[in-house]
C-alpha cells in the first residue's frame, strides 16, 4: 500500500495534541505592511493605464464603476451581507465599500471615489481608505442623495460613458449600462494577476490552509461536520459571513455530493472520510481548497490508496501545466488519468483506454478540472477565446467545464480532479451494464468521494502553487 494521506502531509499537519480551541493555534495575518502597500501603488497604476486603454478602444470618455446596493430578503427588513461589485473591489478594498459608493474613471483624469460614508448609529461604518489617498482622489459623503448630485456635476459636457455595475434606476443617467464589448475586454484581462493580486491570493491561501489544518485535526479526533465546521472558522478567524463561499463538510456518504451544504450536528458510526472544500478571503480576493481525509484503520485501506492514488493523479496534471496550453485539453488529461486510476484500482473491468474513450470515467467525475478565481471564486472570463468576445466553449461531453481558455503567464486558477460514487450516476451505470467492478464500486459507497483542490498560478517555467506553500507556511507558524 502507498504511503497514507497522513504520512504525505506529516510536514503540513500540526501534531494532534495541539488544542484547536485555542486561539493561539488560529492564523496571524499583518497588517498591510510597506511591501504590499508598495504593491497597491503599482495595481492602482496597472488598472489606471488598463481602463484608459479599454475606454480608448471602444470609444468612451469614462465610466463609473457603481458598489451596488444592499438587497433585502423578501419581506423582511434585512438581507445577506453587502458585497460590492468586483470591478470596484479591484480597485477598493471591499471592506471600505458602502452600498452607493461609486468610482468615476475618465481620460488622463486622476480616479474620484464618492464613497458613501452614512452616519448610523445602527451599524458601524466602515473604516475610511486611508491607504488610497496618495492613489486617488477620496470624496466622502453622508447622504445618498448629495453623493448623487456630486457625482453628475463631476461629469461636464454630454461625454459617453460606459456604467459597469448593477441596472438600478440611480444608474440609468450614469451611462451606457455593462455594454458587452467592454466587458469581455475587461473580463478576459481580468484573468491574469497583478503583483498585488497575487500577495493578496497567497494571504487568503494562508487563511484557508490555517482552517484546514484544524479542520483535520477535529476531524481524525472524532468531530462532528458542525465541529469540523467551527474549527475552520475558529483557526482561519473568518465569520461566516466572511467565507468567499459557503464551505462544504461532507462526512461519509454525503462526499458524493458535489456542493453538500449541511452541518450535520451528529458523527455518524463508523466515520470512514472526509471531504472539506473551504477557502480564505483577505481583502476581497479568495482561494479555493479541498482535502480528502480518511481514518486509518483496515476497513479504509482501499479508500485510503485511492486517496494515494488521487495525490499522484492531482501532481501530475499540475506538472503538465505551461503557457500556450488548452485547459481543456489538461481537462481530457485529467480524464485519461482517471481512466488509470480506475483500472489500476479495480474499480473498471475494461481498460484504461476504454474506461476513456467510452465516457465511463465522466460517471465518476462529473465536474470540470477547475475555474479561474480571484475577486470572485468563480472568476469570469473562463469561456472567452480572446478579448474581443470570441468564444471558447466547454466541449459537448464536458459541459460543466468553466474554464477552457489557453493558460498565460500570471493566471490563477484551481486544478481539482474528482472521483465520487453518486448514486444516481452508477445507477445509470448499472442499467446500462457499464463494465464496473460492482462488489468494489459498491464497498466504497459510504466514503461518498474524493476530490484534491490547489490554486496555481503560472510561470514561464511550471506553477507557483499557492495552496501547498500556504499549508507548508501554516504548519510552520
Amino acid at each position: 500500500m502507498p504511503p497514507s494521506l497522513a504520512q504525505e502531509y506529516k510536514s503540513f499537519m500540526p501534531t494532534p495534541t495541539i488544542d484547536t480551541h485555542n486561539p493561539d493555534h488560529s492564523i496571524s495575518l499583518p497588517h498591510p505592511s510597506e511591501a504590499l502597500q508598495a504593491e497597491l501603488a503599482g495595481h492602482i497604476e496597472h488598472l489606471l493605464a488598463h481602463w484608459q486603454d479599454a475606454l480608448a478602444n471602444y470609444e468612451y470618455d469614462g465610466a463609473w464603476l457603481s458598489a451596488g446596493e444592499q438587497s433585502l430578503y423578501f419581506q423582511d427588513d434585512h438581507g445577506p451581507k453587502f458585497k460590492a461589485n468586483p470591478y470596484l473591489s479591484q480597485w477598493v478594498n471591499r471592506e471600505y465599500l458602502s452600498p452607493g459608493s461609486r468610482l468615476l474613471l475618465k481620460q488622463d483624469q486622476r480616479p474620484i471615489l464618492f464613497l458613501h460614508a452614512p452616519t448610523d448609529y445602527w451599524h458601524a461604518p466602515p473604516p475610511l481608505p486611508d491607504e488610497l489617498n496618495d492613489l486617488m482622489e477620496v470624496r466622502t459623503f453622508a447622504e445618498p442623495a448629495a453623493l448623487l448630485d456630486a457625482c453628475q456635476q463631476a461629469v461636464h459636457g454630454n461625454p459617453r460613458m460606459a456604467h459597469i455595475g448593477d441596472e438600478s434606476t440611480d444608474n440609468e443617467a450614469m451611462g451606457e449600462s455593462n455594454p458587452t464589448a467592454l466587458l469581455d475586454y475587461l473580463h478576459f484581462h481580468r484573468a491574469t494577476k497583478t503583483p498585488y493580486e497575487l500577495a493578496a491570493m497567497r494571504l487568503a491561501s494562508d487563511v484557508g490552509a490555517a482552517g484546514h489544518l484544524a479542520a483535520a485535526e477535529v476531524f481524525t479526533a472524532g468531530g462532528t461536520e458542525f465541529d469540523i465546521h467551527m474549527a475552520y472558522l475558529r483557526a482561519s478567524q473568518q465569520a461566516e459571513i466572511d467565507l468567499p463561499y459557503g464551505n462544504i463538510v461532507a462526512i461519509n456518504e454525503h462526499a458524493a455530493v458535489l456542493h453538500y451544504q449541511h452541518q450535520q450536528r451528529h458523527q455518524p458510526r463508523p466515520a470512514r472520510s472526509l471531504l472539506i472544500d473551504a477557502g480564505g478571503n483577505y481583502r476581497g480576493y479568495a482561494s479555493d481548497i479541498t482535502r480528502t481525509y480518511t481514518i486509518d484503520i483496515p476497513a479504509n485501506q482501499a479508500f485510503g490508496a485511492l486517496i494515494d492514488l488521487m495525490q499522484s493523479h492531482q501532481r501530475q496534471l499540475i506538472d503538465a501545466i505551461a503557457p500556450g496550453m488548452s485547459f481543456a485539453d489538461l481537462h481530457a488529461q485529467m480524464h485519461q488519468q482517471l481512466a488509470e486510476v480506475l483500472a489500476q484500482s479495480g474499480l473498471v473491468t475494461c481498460s484504461a483506454e476504454a474506461a476513456f474513450s467510452t465516457g465511463l470515467t465522466e460517471k465518476f467525475c462529473p465536474h470540470g478540472l477547475g475555474h479561474l478565481l480571484g475577486l470572485q471564486v468563480h472568476d469570469v472570463g473562463g469561456h472567452l477565446a480572446d478579448d474581443q468576445g470570441n468564444a471558447a466553449p466547454p466541449p459537448a461531453n464536458y459541459p460543466s467545464l468553466r474554464f477552457t481558455r489557453t493558460l498565460e503567464v500570471d493566471q490563477v486558477f484551481t486544478v481539482e480532479p474528482g472521483l465520487y460514487f453518486i448514486p444516481s450516476l452508477l445507477a445509470e451505470l448499472k442499467q446500462a451494464n457499464a463494465p464496473v467492478a460492482w462488489a468494489e464500486v459498491e464497498a466504497l459507497q459510504e466514503c461518498g468521494g474524493i476530490r484534491i483542490e490547489d490554486n496555481v498560478r503560472v510561470l514561464p517555467e511550471g506553477v507557483e502553487n499557492l495552496t501547498r506553500d500556504a499549508f507548508t507556511r501554516q504548519s510552520r507558524a
